[in-house]
């Protein structure tokens, strides 16, 4: 009865063991097995031969079982339960010696092991300024020999190096160490290494939440904390710390800080093409140099503006910015971009489905561009004015621009706009089966084609399934 004092055998469930193991099984079992001798199950069962002259029951997984009944049972099961053991020991053991290769391996940013540049007194103490210059020295060498390294191809050594300078700048200070962290971070994104890249982005958020819990935090060091995000391609991080040292600056009132961040913020967002917070951005920014008159300033945000919102598809908005860089510019003399402006807004209107107003537009563009002999510019409008016709099936309008638009290319001596001015106007007169007309204007474009040795063959099948169709 002391067999279950421990309730050992309560755990098992005999109807699954006593079952499926027989006494033939059990004989293969012990054949099978190198490490468990025939001499080593006699005696085992030898120990148990009581069991066959007594009548007793014995609870086995909350059952009665008859003992004279189920000896070779108890038995197997008492052999499974050494083989469970022993299997489970040589596992262990195995497991200390083969470490499991899924297990990640230690950061090495957080290594503690000491460092021979550090001196040998209590390493919890702040360094001396003495010391500190000479370990920046130190670690400038460290910087220089696994550059080197990764020049000769040896990556591992390289990075051995730099996590070993990236631990000890702790002991300057973290703007040395965020500094260094942004440079080697910047590279391992280079190498395409993430792993490298996330523990670098994870120790610049740790002094983050570090330096913040003791404020006022530097400027400098927000700056380098920002560029260090943008080093290790962690645009939404940087955002943030740019977005504080905008906090810091307007509480300050420091204009250029001021600007200069909403510059970089506007660039990052137009990177990421966030065209809503850019065009926040770049209002702010007009709005500051609305209030200084700075037109130069004004000139260049409303142009970002203008592009944002044709980009973001905000039509009404881009024609109002461009209309007032259109009053600038004319201040300033910048006529040429008076004229593209004029076409854009143009554009914009036809987008909107305001073909009346995209047509004036148009038209605008080439007077103001004819004026003052910038033929190119009035045919490109001339060219837009057409197409919004031909678009809208008004033939006859078309028509009468693109016979405006031949001289305009002909005083532009643009001959693949003259020519191709040529077979618009020939299709449009086929159109109006008009036949002459396309037959005159198929072989005007002939000759122009001619003279530029191409599309030769094109005009000259025109002309002749054109002559097909005509009365004889």
């Amino acid at each position: 009865m002391n067999a279950d004092k421990n309730g050992y055998f309560t755990q098992f469930k005999p109807r699954f063991y006593t079952r499926s193991i027989t006494r033939q099984g059990l004989k293969s079992l012990a054949n099978s097995l190198s490490s468990i001798t025939r001499q080593g199950l006699k005696s085992l069962a030898n120990s148990l031969s009581p069991l066959k002259r007594t009548e007793f029951t014995y609870l086995i997984g909350g059952r009665v079982v008859n003992s004279t009944q189920n000896t070779a049972k108890f038995l197997c099961l008492a052999i499974a339960f050494c083989l469970y053991f022993s299997f489970s020991s040589i596992a262990a053991t195995n497991s200390n010696q083969n470490p499991n290769p899924n297990q990640f391996p230690p950061n090495p940013l957080e290594l503690r092991t000491p460092d021979p540049l550090l001196p040998r007194t209590d390493r919890r103490r702040r360094l001396t300024d003495a010391e500190r210059a000479a370990l920046s020295v130190a670690l400038e060498q460290l910087n220089t020999a696994a550059a080197a390294k990764l020049q000769a191809g040896d990556r591992v050594g390289a990075f051995e190096i730099w996590y070993r300078e990236l631990r000890l700048r702790r002991y300057i200070g973290p703007l040395s160490e965020v500094q260094a962290l942004g440079r080697v971070g910047a590279i391992s994104w280079q190498q395409n290494s993430r792993p490298d890249v996330q523990i670098i982005t994870k120790r610049l958020q740790t002094i983050q939440q570090e330096v913040q819990k003791q404020p006022p935090v530097e400027l400098e060091l927000l700056r380098s904390l920002a560029t260090a995000y943008q080093q290790v391609n962690a645009p939404q991080l940087a955002v943030g710390v740019y977005e504080q040292i905008l906090a810091v600056a307007r509480s300050q009132q420091d204009a250029p800080t001021v600007e200069a961040t909403l510059l970089t913020l506007a660039e990052i967002n137009m990177s990421y093409f966030d065209y809503i917070k850019a065009a926040d951005n770049y209002r702010e920014l007009l709005r500051l140099a609305e209030e200084r008159s700075d037109r130069v300033k004004q000139i260049a945000y409303l142009k970002q503006l203008g592009y944002i919102y044709d980009q973001a598809k905000q039509y009404q908005m881009a024609i109002k910015t461009k209309q007032q860089l259109i009053e600038l510019s004319l201040n300033e003399q910048d006529l040429i971009q008076v004229g593209e402006l004029q076409l854009s807004i143009g554009t914009n209107y036809e987008a909107l489905g305001l073909l009346e107003q995209a047509a004036q537009n148009y038209q605008e563009a080439y007077i103001f561009a004819y004026k003052r002999e910038m033929f190119n510019r009035a045919a490109e409008a001339l060219q837009k004015m057409a197409n919004l016709f031909q678009s809208n099936n008004q033939t006859q309008q078309a028509l009468s621009v693109y016979q405006i638009l031949v001289s305009v290319n002909a005083l532009a001596k643009d001959a693949y706009g003259l020519m191709n001015a040529y077979d618009q106007m020939g299709k449009l007169y086929l159109i109006l089966n008009d036949l002459n007309q396309a037959i005159d204007a198929f072989q005007k474009g002939l000759e122009i084609a001619r003279q530029l040795q191409y599309r030769e063959a094109y005009f000259s099948q025109q002309i002749e399934q054109v002559t097909k169709q005509s009365p004889q």
